[in-house]
C-alpha cells in the first residue's frame, strides 16, 4: 500500500492524543498467554486498518510477526466463507422481500434505499474516487440483491448504509488486513468459528421481532435524514477509543456483535419489552454463547499444539 503522508499522520496523532488520557494511562489490546513459546490474544475493530495502524503499539506488531499460527473469528480470505455468508442471508428460493414485509415498511425501505443511492456520490471521498471506486458499484456491492435478503440482514444493511460508513469503504478493515498479511508472510491461518454459527442466530429471531427491529432502524435513519436525531456514537468515536487504548468502552460490544441496540427510553412500555427481548436474545446468542464456544476452541488448540505460538485476532469487544 502507498505510505500515508507523514503530515496527515502527525495531525491525526495530535488530534487523537488531545482526546486521550495521559500517555502513561494508555493500554494496548494485546494479551500474552504465558507459556513457552508464548501465544497472544489481540483485539481488533471493524474499521479501515489505515485509521488505526499507526497507533498500534510495536509489541503487538512484533507478536504478530513472531507467531507461527494466526487465528481469526472467521477466515475472511476463504471464498467459501464469503459465499456461505451470502447464501445464509437469502430468503427461501422463490420468495422476495415484497412478499414477506408489511406494505408500509417495504415502501419506506425502498424510499430510504433510493435516498442512499442518490446521496452516495456526494458521500464518497476524493481518495475513494482516486482509487476508481464508483458510487453505483459500491451501492450494488452493499445493497445489490436486497429484495432477496431476509429482513434481519436488510436491517443490518440499512444500519451500515450511512455517510460515515460509506467513507470507510475501499480499504481492508483491520481483521482482513491482518489475514492478508498472515497469508503474505506464509503463516498458517485458521478460524475458531463456522459461518453458520454467526449466521443462524440472526436468522433465529421470530418474525414480529425482526419487523420491530427493521421498523426501529428505518425510524432512526428517517430521523437522521430529517436532522431530528444524532447518533449516540460514530465510527470516529470507535476509532478514537481504540487508538486511545480505552478497554472499557461500551461501543466495542456493538462493533463485536455488529448489531444495533434497540433499547430506547422513548419507546412505549410494550415496545420496550420487545426491544429488551431482542437485546437479550442477541446478547445471549451473539456474545455469551459464542464467547464460551470460542474460548473452548482456543483452549483445545493451545493444548493440541504446545510447541506453537498462536496469535488470536478477535474483535476487541470479546476482551
Amino acid at each position: 500500500t502507498k505510505p500515508r503522508c507523514w503530515c496527515l499522520v502527525l495531525i491525526e496523532i495530535i488530534v487523537i492524543f488531545s482526546f486521550c488520557p495521559q500517555q502513561t494511562d494508555l493500554n494496548s489490546f494485546l494479551w500474552t498467554i504465558k507459556r513457552d513459546p508464548p501465544s497472544y490474544f489481540y483485539g481488533t475493530i471493524h474499521v479501515p486498518y489505515t485509521r488505526v495502524w499507526d497507533f498500534i503499539p510495536e509489541n503487538s506488531k512484533q507478536a504478530f510477526q513472531e507467531s507461527n499460527i494466526v487465528y481469526f473469528e472467521l477466515d475472511l480470505t476463504d471464498p467459501y466463507t464469503i459465499s456461505a455468508l451470502t447464501s445464509c442471508q437469502l430468503l427461501p428460493q422463490g420468495e422476495n422481500l415484497q412478499d414477506v414485509l408489511p406494505r408500509d415498511i417495504y415502501r419506506r425501505l425502498k424510499r430510504h434505499l433510493e435516498y442512499v443511492k442518490l446521496m452516495m456520490p456526494s458521500w464518497m471521498t476524493p481518495d475513494q474516487r482516486g482509487k476508481g471506486l464508483y458510487a453505483d458499484y459500491l451501492f450494488n456491492a452493499i445493497a445489490g440483491n436486497w429484495e432477496r435478503k431476509r429482513p434481519v440482514w436488510v436491517m443490518l444493511m440499512v444500519n451500515s448504509l450511512t455517510e460515515a460508513d460509506i467513507k470507510t469503504r475501499g480499504v481492508p478493515v483491520l481483521d482482513l488486513y491482518l489475514a492478508q498479511e498472515a497469508e503474505r508472510m506464509r503463516k498458517k491461518t485458521g478460524a475458531v468459528e463456522k459461518v453458520e454459527e454467526q449466521c443462524h442466530p440472526l436468522n433465529g429471531l421470530n418474525f414480529s421481532q425482526v419487523i420491530f427491529a427493521l421498523n426501529q432502524t428505518l425510524l432512526q435513519q428517517e430521523s437522521l435524514r430529517a436532522g431530528s436525531l444524532q447518533v449516540p456514537y460514530t465510527t470516529e468515536d470507535l476509532i478514537r477509543h481504540y487508538n486511545c487504548g480505552d478497554l472499557n468502552s461500551i461501543i466495542f460490544n456493538h462493533d463485536t456483535s455488529q448489531v444495533p441496540n434497540f433499547n430506547n427510553v422513548t419507546l412505549p412500555p410494550s415496545e420496550q419489552v420487545t426491544a429488551q427481548e431482542i437485546d437479550s436474545y442477541f446478547r445471549q446468542e451473539l456474545i455469551y454463547k459464542r464467547n464460551e464456544r470460542m474460548g473452548k476452541r482456543v483452549k483445545a488448540l493451545l493444548e493440541e499444539h504446545p510447541d506453537k505460538s498462536f496469535f488470536f485476532a478477535f474483535g476487541a469487544g470479546w476482551f
